[in-house]
């Protein structure tokens, strides 16, 4: 009885020290996730802007080769932003899952999908299944940079102009959480290139958006979309990799918290057990001294 009361306490000892662990890393996720907030928050309104230059610019253009698409699309980039560490709960695994479902979509159009990968949890998932890579970039997900998302963009830009017949692909797609709350973050897939332009009545779009503004091109429309559309990518790749970073703090920050909790209702329960075991014990020990006195009793008696 006594060896097992050792054992409850050593393990109650030792889910003490895990607990406060992993309270640390929620206190540093939740740090965390107010930093990638800000970053996001500023990163968006030049987000939303040049992606209304390029609207603007795009509804003049119509036979612009970054806007057209193939009529026969057979090659399909995709890029996949994931995490360099574990203990973020199912942000990795919801990742992937939602560019396994997109591979397999394209797959059935008949389209060969080349994967890009950011993430060492998710370059690990692909090499441990033998699962070719077209790219890959590790290092950064938690605090990444617009230099980052720029080495991103000139890879897949590079491949989107080259002729598909020479390796290059007809579409780029990219896999990325939204950050919608500190509780809910979800993994979705979105088309970057080529642009899908759509006719939008101009009294609608100023009801969401507010007055639009009036451009004018100099020397043109087209060359003015030529060096729009590059940093546009690389805008989108840039907020896309912010959003995640928020997405991957919260989902480890409720993942720490999680195994807080569990931990703390485990060292309750050994606890009561161990103070069973210990009761049991002095039980057994009363137990032991009432019937040595009771034999001894019996023992003067008959000498007597």
């Amino acid at each position: 009885m006594g060896a097992q009361l050792r054992v409850y306490r050593r393990r109650i000892r030792s889910t003490k020290s895990m607990a406060k662990i992993t309270r640390a890393m929620e206190l540093i996720a939740a740090t965390r996730i107010t930093k990638a907030q800000r970053a996001a928050e500023a990163a968006a309104p030049y987000a939303r802007e040049i992606t209304r230059a390029v609207s603007a610019v795009a509804a003049r253009v119509s036979d612009h080769p970054l806007l057209t698409e193939a009529e026969n699309p057979t090659r399909a980039a995709v890029l996949v932003i994931t995490s360099d560490k574990g203990l973020a709960g199912a942000y990795t695994a919801n990742a992937i899952k939602e560019a396994e479902r997109l591979t397999a979509l394209l797959n059935e159009q008949g389209k060969e999908v080349l994967t890009y990968m950011v993430g060492r949890k998710g370059i690990g998932f692909y090499k441990f299944r033998e699962r070719p890579l077209a790219d890959s970039w590790e290092g950064f997900t938690e605090r990444p940079s617009y230099m980052h998302a720029m080495e991103i963009s000139s890879a897949l830009m590079e491949k989107f102009i080259q002729e598909t017949a020479e390796g290059g692909v007809d579409e780029i797609h990219i896999v990325s959480t939204e950050f919608i709350s500190m509780i809910n973050q979800r993994a979705r897939a979105s088309r970057i290139l080529p642009l899908e332009v759509e006719e939008v009545d101009s009294k609608v779009l100023e009801a969401e958006q507010g007055p639009l503004p009036l451009y004018e091109f100099e020397p043109g429309a087209e060359e003015v979309l030529d060096q729009l559309l590059p940093k546009y990518v690389t805008n989108r790749i840039y907020f896309a990799l912010l959003e995640s970073a928020a997405s991957q703090h919260a989902s480890r920050r409720a993942a720490m918290k999680a195994a807080t909790d569990n931990a703390e209702e485990l060292v309750k329960t050994l606890t009561r057990q161990a103070n069973q075991a210990r009761q049991a014990e002095i039980t057994n020990e009363i137990s032991e001294i009432v019937g040595g006195a009771d034999a001894l009793t019996a023992a003067s008696a008959g000498s007597e």
